[in-house]
């Protein structure tokens, strides 16, 4: 069974770090890729960055492109999302999700085409 844990959400204030991470295990799939994805009280799931297993590529939305860095330990089986220079409006539950295939093209915006997800972990930004 995949299972996708996120960790590191928190209250910060306005212009501060978090780094959020997304253990994964039981999988066996050689190529996929993780998608961050985000949701505000009151909004739709948004995507905000992604990343390939096998090329390493990385996209991101223009909402978090130059604040937010996905990277991955592969030995750790562990994708995290460092976001800096945080503003109020990034607070939400911010969840991690996997889709399984090869991927050149990185956006991958689309959270029907996810096929695992995680529980979400709380991001609080404080004016």
């Amino acid at each position: 069974e995949v299972q996708l844990v996120e960790s590191g959400g928190g209250l910060v204030q306005a212009g501060g770090s978090l780094r959020l991470s997304c253990a994964a295990s039981g999988y066996t799939f050689d190529d996929y890729a993780i998608g961050w994805f985000r949701q505000a009280p009151g909004k739709e799931r948004e995507g905000v960055a992604y990343i390939s297993s096998s090329t390493s590529r990385t996209g991101y939305e223009d909402s978090v492109k130059g604040r937010f860095t996905v990277s991955s330990d592969n030995a750790k089986n562990t994708v995290y999302l460092q976001m800096n220079s945080l503003k109020p409006e990034d607070t939400a539950v911010y969840y991690c999700a996997l889709r399984t295939g090869w991927y050149w093209s990185i956006i991958l915006a689309d959270a029907g085409e996810y096929e695992y997800w995680g529980k979400g972990t709380l991001v609080t930004v404080s004016s």
